[in-house]
């Protein structure tokens, strides 16, 4: 997925100075266009067009037109307050809280989920944006910057997305997956948890990508590459070996296992039932609750606390 969101950017950020050499003056983008010049995963269900070029100007008389080429520009009253990223000379990215927060309206609530599992990551692995916070410190950022961000459509959506988000998750799928087993009723993993008392044959530490410690069951998602790339394969094949010999209950979840509502029950059963034969106790929900459910449920809880 790595090299994909870097060819992407690449071609992005050729368009976008081209725009800016036409126009003659510096560019601000935003959007999904800012989520491509930063290497962040688009979301699956945006109502905008990804191969427009989407600018930001904070009034009516900023807004930039080229005839010719694809370019929809955007107004965002918070434009003067946010971060502005230098993408090179002529290119810049508005920051990507403040892309979350113009997406809310554009993306279901899955969506803003995934989108603000993926930004914290893509975060946490660029220093330059980092600025030495770990995901936790970078959630804690986000949360904060919602609560301090006044009078923006979407702000009702990202609270309760909040309540659903996790630092951790490495992929869009992974993402998906936790919110999978969770609607079903299954209780929050630890996310890139690091296995006690097992390594690789190199030395390296073993992690998973979900992991519920205290019975021993985890979930690996493989990507297609984890298929084709021998060199991967090896590596999952080392890993399960190694985490089944100490009884851990390993399960291996592709695109397969959430392609439709009926693979993700399935998926979330299976889970289930390894957590249940390890004496974990929770409420299995055959009918899945939506993420709406999960998030309404999680603010009660947050307000009365």
């Amino acid at each position: 997925m790595r090299g994909g969101l870097e060819q992407r950017k690449h071609d992005m950020v050729r368009r976008c100075a081209e725009a800016a050499r036409r126009l003659g003056k510096r560019l601000l983008f935003g959007m999904t266009t800012s989520l491509i010049l930063q290497s962040i995963p688009l979301p699956s269900d945006c109502d905008l067009d990804s191969f427009e070029l989407h600018t930001v100007s904070d009034s009516l008389e900023q807004r930039v037109r080229i005839r010719g080429l694809s370019i929809h520009p955007h107004i965002w009253k918070h434009t003067s307050v946010a971060e502005k990223v230098a993408i090179n000379h002529y290119v810049f990215a508005l920051d990507l809280f403040h892309v979350w927060a113009q997406l809310a309206t554009h993306v279901s609530l899955d969506s803003l989920i995934v989108l603000g599992d993926s930004i914290i990551s893509g975060i946490a692995r660029q220093p330059a944006l980092a600025k030495g916070r770990i995901g936790s410190a970078i959630y804690a950022d986000l949360q904060r910057f919602v609560d301090d961000l006044a009078g923006f459509k979407g702000r009702l959506a990202c609270r309760r997305a909040l309540t659903l988000i996790s630092p951790g998750s490495d992929s869009p799928k992974e993402s998906e997956g936790r919110l999978a087993l969770r609607s079903h009723g299954i209780s929050q993993p630890v996310l890139n948890y690091e296995v006690p008392g097992i390594a690789f044959r190199s030395t390296a530490a073993i992690t998973l990508d979900m992991a519920w410690p205290e019975y021993k069951v985890a979930v690996e998602y493989d990507g297609d590459h984890h298929r084709t790339d021998k060199v991967q394969w090896r590596r999952d094949q080392e890993k399960r070996d190694k985490l089944r010999g100490h009884q851990w209950i390993v399960f291996v979840a592709t695109a397969s296992s959430l392609v439709n509502a009926d693979a993700r029950a399935e998926f979330a059963f299976n889970v289930a039932r390894a957590l249940a034969s390890r004496g974990a106790r929770f409420e299995f929900f055959v009918m899945p609750k939506t993420v709406e459910q999960l998030a309404d449920t999680a603010l009660r809880v947050r307000n009365r606390g």
